[in-house]
Order: structure tokens, then sequence, then C-alpha cells
């Protein structure tokens, strides 16, 4: 796996003052005054599904949404299991939104995935992603202070990252709670293409944690 990284002092600061998120579904996503202040978000690398590298930078000048993922999780499995999170990886690619999945789990531990079963990986979960890239040394997942799966960010077009945290507010596995949920990633790209401030940019994360290779005895 080949990662460069470049990130300003600015934007590690500002992902380190994320909340930590927790399994427990009583501790879902939630509104918080610890929001983001527009920072740029970190330069990486990483290789995707097919074997090519892909930089951040290369989609410079366009809305970028980042989603952590795991296929085992049930707190992912809720979403894709509905469509929810496929209907809107349609929805928001169809409006010119670059939309890159990572799997940041590593080697033999739930979730991890390379070659041809990350290709697999995309047509068994009907992903409509942009590209699904591979980071089995969590740095990039580290990097953006990413806790759980799922776990988002959007990036503007000019670099800064406008939403950080948790996808909805309906902290749970059970897939009848996405009826009347607040999609905080739909809401956030409906006020950016808006020309408004992203009313919500941060909330708490919900999920199964990220499993890290330097964390998995306490996993």
């Amino acid at each position: 796996m080949i990662i460069r990284l470049l990130a300003t002092g600015a934007a590690l600061a500002l992902l380190a003052a994320c909340s930590p998120a927790t399994e427990a579904p009583e501790t879902g996503a939630t509104e918080t005054a610890e929001a983001p202040t527009a920072d740029m978000a970190p330069a990486f690398t990483l290789v995707d599904a097919e074997g090519v590298e892909r930089s951040l930078a290369d989609f410079r000048g366009r809305t970028v949404v980042l989603e952590w993922t795991n296929e085992g999780c049930p707190y992912v499995q809720k979403h894709y299991e509905a469509g929810a999170m496929q209907a809107l990886q349609r929805e928001a690619t169809g409006d010119g939104v670059v939309w890159l999945t990572i799997i940041s789990s590593a080697p033999g531990q739930q979730g991890y995935v390379e070659g041809e079963a990350a290709r697999e990986w995309q047509s068994r979960n009907n992903a409509a992603a942009t590209h699904l890239l591979l980071d089995p040394e969590g740095t990039v997942g580290r990097l953006y202070d990413a806790k759980t799966t799922p776990d988002m960010r959007i990036i503007d077009p000019e670099g800064r990252l406008l939403f950080v945290g948790g996808i909805d507010d309906r902290p749970t596995n059970k897939i009848e709670d996405l009826e009347g949920a607040n999609n905080y990633v739909k809401a956030a790209l409906t006020d950016m293409e808006a020309g408004r401030p992203v009313a919500t940019p941060f909330a708490t994360p919900y999920g199964c944690s990220i499993k890290y290779a330097d964390e998995l005895d306490g996993a």
C-alpha cells in the first residue's frame, strides 16, 4: 500500500477535537457546538480497489464525501441493506460530487479487503461510490480522526472540511430507524448546493470502532 500524506497542523487540531464515538446506541449522533471551522482537509493518496492510486488533490474543485465503512459492522449493514447509503451515493455523484469510500480495517480483521475481494465488495453491496479506497495501515483514517463505521467527512471544492461526523441522528443498527432520520450528509450537501452555510457541520459519530492495527487488543 502506497500512502503519501501531507497535513497542516490546523487540520490535525481540528480533527483531534472531534468527540470520540462509541458502539453503544445511546451515545448516538447529535448536533454539537464542537463544529469544524473550515480548515483545509489533509492531503492523502491511497490505492483503490482497481489498484490505481487516487489522491485527494485529483478532485480539487469538486465537492468530496469521505465515508468510512466495514461490511461486518451492523451499523453499516443498516444503511447498506436498506439501500439508503447507495441511494445517497447515487444522488450525490449524480450531482457531480466525488464519493470516496474508505476501508481502514487492518489485515485479518473485520471488514478488511484487498484486490479481488475489494472489487467483489463493491459488486455485492451494489455500491455507487466514485472509488473504494484501501487504507489497511489506517494512516488516512487516523489522519482524519475517523472513529467508527460509518464516519463521514465533506470537503468543499476549495479543499475545506465543512462536515465531520455521524451520518444521521438515529444511532442504532435497526433498519426501521432510518425512516424519518435526519441525514446530516444529505442536509449538508443540500446546504452547499444552495450556497448556504452548512447548518450542522459536526455530529457525534456512532457505529463500530474502526479496527486499526494498533488498537486490536481493545477492539
